[in-house]
């Protein structure tokens, strides 16, 4: 199946924009793929206004979302990957929708543990 993420950002983007608030995306400026202004980058993320009115010729496709618009004036082109984009919030009150990244590392899972459960009953 095709990953849900795309589905997701579109229907948060559209929710919202819907109750009033201004959409901003997370996006992890380190992934390949990724065209944005370094100068606006911090700790290696990069928080994007994508409301109507802040961007140009929006696609928010399946792989890449893509959009102009003006950092100090000047004008740049966006392109984010999917991948790359960690989560979707709005300005004003932080609600949206974040997106957990995959685990790069080579490590082997944590082994079963064996014995009986910590579990505690609380009344």
């Amino acid at each position: 199946m095709n990953s849900s993420v795309p589905y997701i950002i579109r229907a948060m983007n559209e929710w919202i924009l819907d109750n009033g608030c201004t959409p901003y995306l997370v996006v992890d400026a380190t992934e390949d793929g990724v065209s944005v202004p370094m100068d606006f980058v911090n700790d290696g993320h990069i928080v994007l206004n994508i409301s109507p009115k802040a961007v140009r010729d929006m696609v928010l496709g399946d792989e890449y979302i893509s959009f102009s618009s003006s950092f100090n004036g000047i004008p740049h082109e966006i392109s984010v990957t999917i991948e790359a984009v960690e989560g979707i919030v709005a300005k004003e009150n932080g609600q949206g929708m974040w997106f957990p990244r995959e685990d790069t590392t080579d490590d082997p899972p944590p082994a079963n543990r064996k014995g009986k459960p910590n579990l505690k009953l609380v009344k």
